[in-house]
């Protein structure tokens, strides 16, 4: 499959793009998106494992990263919401500031913490973390895609590498800090301080990141705020009360669900098939208010007198903020499609994200040591995506979009199996050190073509919903979905081989669903760069 020419504004094989202060600003604000993932997930997971949690437990305690999967329930505030901080930041980074912020101090609580005063008050102090971030990371990836304009495909994709990088940069290269210091005599409390600290001197990137150009998307919001208005002021209180159902029931059912589905029973709620069982549920929800808006707006003529009051204006100011980014991704890609490339965002990375889940546990029972773990896991990873991240992304811009997250997929997949080797051969560092190279390599590879797939697919006008929606997705199978995968662990009999084997076989489906969509993908692609009306 042919991409589009990136040519047309830059050469491709330029590597003073990489250079540019934009591209340099997303590689920093990939690294305020990754340091988040090392308190909430190396870093807890070792604090957890040394106090003596089960491996059930921990994988339990993943499910706070369910709320990267349903951030984008929330997104659309980042989009109207201004923040009364710094005016001259603009809406997105003051955002980005402010959960900085939250960060850290909830950093500076975690350090008056300990496991023998409660483990559920250190996993509720990270569910505060991952919240911020998750929320920050809308903020972060909405900043990326409006510093560019769509014709910029060669900055679009240099973006990706960017952010990529960034994010392993924290995660890998300052999230090996933490475990060499454990090493040292330093304890949890203390560290969890540092990396607080660590949060605020990294969010002073902030204050000399160049400002997003301006776009025509204030306009087009205005016209479907006052089309929707017009809508509303023609829909009787029932019908719109009807809406008003639609809209908020997935938002309850997603507090809901956080919160421990009060009144169900522990072993529903426990079921792995539970948390799938509720993202369709949300799914079935969004489509039944996308098609009862679309009767609305068939029969808006003698629904009600014209009533434009305030309520009218709110149940407006709803449908374009919330429900228009939905309706666009839905409208321009058609429904079976759209569900299909949903499909595919949740399934591609899933073998991966459980065996990310379950690699710190991995190495500790197989014999590594927590400074052998800092120096291959994270400081050699983040060498490996450092150097990978920009041959990565010319060599996706080369071999196309569906070829490039096809082969990109395949690759990550067979870099499990070297971790079913590692499991027959114990502590054996060069192993070690060859299985981290090529994982290194093939997930940097993948990550670059995803990240740059998802940002193609989004509209210049909804760029933050519908790319914290498919984000979200991503990190439905990243996160939610992977937290059975040391039940999964302990269901084989702690039998790491044949774990490894399978999550190398979970790409398939994805693939699959990818090749089976390659011609609406060549049209939709070839398309995704025209000026949006």
């Amino acid at each position: 499959m042919a991409v589009p020419d990136l040519n047309t504004s830059r050469p491709t094989n330029n590597l003073r793009i990489f250079l540019d202060r934009r591209i340099i600003t997303v590689f920093c604000f990939g690294m305020l998106s990754g340091l988040p993932w090392v308190m909430i997930g190396s870093a807890l997971t070792l604090w957890l494992k040394e106090a003596g949690v089960s491996r059930t437990d921990i994988g339990y305690a993943g499910f706070i990263f369910t709320v990267f999967a349903i951030n984008f329930l929330w997104s659309p505030l980042l989009d109207q919401v201004r923040l009364p901080l710094f005016r001259k930041l603009g809406s997105r980074r003051n955002w980005i500031f402010l959960c900085q912020i939250l960060i850290a101090a909830s950093c500076l609580l975690m350090s008056t913490l300990s496991p023998a005063s409660g483990v559920k008050i250190i996993v509720l102090t990270a569910l505060l973390i991952a919240i911020a971030a998750a929320t920050q990371d809308i903020a972060i990836d909405a900043y990326r895609v409006d510093l560019f304009d769509a014709k910029d495909a060669a900055f679009i994709s240099a973006g990706a590498a960017a952010a990529t990088s960034g994010w392993w940069t924290a995660f890998a290269g300052l999230g090996m800090v933490p475990l060499l210091l454990s090493d040292q005599g330093w304890k949890w409390p203390q560290l969890y301080l540092l990396m607080g600290v660590t949060t605020l001197v990294l969010a002073s990137c902030i204050f000399w990141s160049p400002a997003p150009p301006t776009s025509s998307r204030q306009e087009h919001l205005n016209k479907l705020q006052q089309g929707n208005r017009q809508l509303m002021a023609l829909t009787s209180a029932s019908k719109r009360n009807a809406l008003l159902f639609l809209l908020l029931a997935p938002i309850a059912l997603a507090i809901w669900t956080l919160s421990g589905n009060t009144g169900l029973p522990t072993a529903l709620v426990s079921h792995p098939l539970w948390i799938p069982a509720v993202v369709v549920t949300e799914v079935a929800l969004f489509l039944g208010l996308l098609w009862y808006l679309h009767q609305l707006q068939h029969q808006s003529s003698g629904l009600g007198r014209p009533n434009d009051g305030v309520l009218t204006a709110f149940y407006a100011w709803l449908l374009t903020t919330v429900v228009a980014p939905f309706d666009d991704f839905f409208q321009r890609n058609g429904t079976r499609l759209a569900l299909s490339l949903l499909l595919f965002i949740v399934l591609f990375k899933l073998g991966e994200a459980f065996l990310g889940r379950m690699s710190i546990v991995f190495y500790k029972e197989v014999g590594f040591s927590n400074t052998e773990i800092a120096a291959y896991s994270k400081l050699l990873t983040w060498g490996i995506t450092m150097a990978g991240a920009i041959p990565c992304a010319l060599l996706n811009a080369r071999f196309g979009l569906v070829k490039g997250l096809v082969v990109s997929g395949i690759f990550m997949a067979a870099s499990n199996l070297m971790f079913s080797v590692l499991a027959f051969t114990g502590p054996n560092v060069p192993m070690f050190i060859a299985t981290i190279v090529v994982d290194g390599l093939t997930t940097a590879w993948a990550s670059v073509a995803f990240v740059g797939f998802i940002s193609m697919l989004c509209s210049h006008t909804f760029s933050a919903t519908q790319y914290a929606l498919m984000s979200s997705l991503a990190s439905l199978g990243r996160t939610t979905l992977a937290a059975f995968s040391g039940q999964m662990v302990d269901g084989l009999g702690g039998n790491w081989a044949l774990f490894f084997a399978i999550t190398a076989f979970m790409v398939v489906p994805s693939l699959l669903i990818l090749i089976g969509l390659k011609k609406a993908l060549n049209q939709l692609y070839s398309g995704a760069k025209k000026e949006e009306q």
